[in-house]
């Protein structure tokens, strides 16, 4: 089991890499410009070109069945799902083969939408309750 982070936009890296540490699992901190990483053997920072879904297509080739993928990008999600991941966002929020349909119709709904002025804004702000289920939900997801 591998740990996969789509960490441009994700503000629960510290927390993932805890996690992963814990419990002895090598994880990728994926993005188009790298973080700081310090010197933990199993934290791989992978930095990938700036190309439009470069981050998206490094993860798809390699995660595979019984791998926890960590995204707020619904068509990321539901290519990991196929390939067998279990995939969290970054509020803990399990994406899953039942809902993941749902998902991207709502995405292209709202996209659709802010595209005609008829809403705007970027949702709900990231709450500190938003991390603490985000580490349940990944502890659960790491034990299986």
């Amino acid at each position: 089991m591998d740990i996969y982070i789509d960490a441009d936009a994700c503000p629960v890296r510290e927390e993932a890499m805890r996690v992963a540490e814990r419990h002895g699992i090598d994880i990728h901190i994926v993005s188009n410009k790298g973080f700081r990483v310090t010197d933990r053997p199993k934290v791989h920072n992978v930095v990938v070109s700036d190309r439009f879904d470069a981050a998206d297509d490094w993860i798809v080739e390699r995660v595979g069945p019984g791998d926890v993928v960590v995204t707020g990008d619904i068509p990321l999600a539901a290519r990991c799902l196929e390939a067998g991941a279990k995939v969290l966002d970054h509020k803990g929020k399990p994406f899953t083969e039942r809902g993941i349909g749902m998902a991207l119709a709502m995405r292209e709904l709202m996209s659709d939408l802010r595209a005609m002025g008829e809403v705007s804004g970027a949702g709900p702000t990231f709450a500190k309750q938003d991390r603490s289920r985000f580490l349940e939900a990944l502890e659960k997801a790491v034990r299986g």
